[in-house]
């Protein structure tokens, strides 16, 4: 059983990049990040709420008496991490934004191991846990700033380099989160069309990149809560997508009356291939394993492995070219980095 977990873990990082590819042709359709994301989000609730009712699960979303309310919040890790991302393309820059999102992610799935915070139950640090975490951490800039190099000045926003985009590709998100994501091509539609900031500025983006990476672990862990306390996944799920759809259709909504984003352009939809609808889904089964995972095998160890998923994949598809994204052979800083965040993820998971 112990196996199956591991395996589920790589499985769910590895459609966190499927996501985010996907996310790609959605957001060209639709014309905005904030409409795409909140298209997509609508689409994964409807999908967990119609296996809801197949599988018979729709009466856990009648609470039981002393259900803690924030127990409910999981789902606004999405829009937080969606938002961060889409303002910290243009600044930062996607490969920028991304490690921030992982190094969030690790330094805040380690927290709740160690401290045994938010229902997650605690380790010890020990070395293992240590070097796996830096490995994860040195693999992920190692992959980063490999494809940083071989970037061209000519490219366009729909080809930000795959790293970036699986990193940030969870919802709730990215991770996360539905990591997160998300949409996860959406901050990459919008690289480039703003200035970059330095100074005290450039500290306060930073340390929202960090934060926005932080909250995808967070929000596992308190989906994980609220699923012991209605004993059914697919139900948390349905509300943790509730929450991020609410929240990201707000969003939009205040955006839209202040003039600050496009109106989404649903005509685009009819000539989008029809797996760019998938993003909803993959998004949904990523958030279902991660509230299942984390109490499992642990945050860190879920983080590890998702993450180094979302890499192998995008390596993949960036090789081959798929999802109409531009070929991209592998260098060999991009394996050097595969094989730190390998490295670092047995180590996490033996610790």
């Amino acid at each position: 059983m112990h196996s199956l977990f591991l395996a589920a873990a790589l499985l769910a990082g590895c459609l966190l990049a499927v996501q985010a590819s996907v996310n790609l042709q959605l957001n060209k359709a639709v014309g905005t990040p904030y409409g795409a994301s909140t298209l997509q989000l609508s689409v994964a609730t409807a999908v967990l709420a119609l296996l809801a009712v197949t599988v018979g699960a729709i009466g856990a979303l009648h609470l039981p008496p002393g259900v803690p309310f924030w127990h409910l919040l999981g789902g606004l890790a999405s829009p937080l991490y969606i938002t961060s991302g889409i303002l910290l393309f243009p600044r930062l820059g996607a490969l920028a934004a991304a490690g921030l999102f992982v190094t969030g992610q690790m330094f805040a799935s380690l927290g709740l191991d160690l401290f045994g915070l938010l229902g997650v139950a605690p380790k010890p640090l020990s070395a293992g846990i240590a070097l796996g975490a830096l490995a994860v951490l040195a693999g992920i800039t190692v992959v980063i700033r490999g494809q940083s190099l071989i970037r061209t000045p000519a490219q366009t926003p729909a080809q930000t380099p795959a790293p970036a985009r699986a990193a940030s590709g969870t919802l709730g998100g990215g991770v996360s989160g539905h990591g997160g994501s998300t949409g996860a091509g959406a901050p990459a539609a919008t690289a480039g069309t703003a200035p970059r900031p330095g100074g005290i500025g450039r500290s306060g983006w930073v340390l929202l990149g960090v934060v926005a990476g932080a909250v995808l672990p967070v929000q596992g862990a308190v989906n994980a809560l609220l699923r012991r306390e209605i004993h059914q996944p697919v139900a948390t799920a349905v509300i943790s997508f509730v929450v991020a759809t609410i929240t990201i259709a707000v969003v939009l909504a205040a955006l839209l009356a202040l003039g600050r984003t496009p109106r989404p352009r649903l005509g685009g939809l009819r000539t989008m291939p029809w797996w760019g609808w998938l993003g909803g889904g993959c998004a949904a089964v990523y958030v279902t394993a991660t509230f299942t995972l984390i109490p499992a095998i642990g945050a860190a160890a879920t983080v590890a492995l998702t993450v180094t998923g979302q890499q192998l994949a995008s390596a993949v598809i960036d090789h081959h070219g798929l999802l109409r994204l531009p070929r991209r052979p592998l260098t060999a800083a991009r394996l050097a980095g595969l094989a730190l965040l390998i490295a670092g993820s047995v180590l996490v998971q033996l610790a």
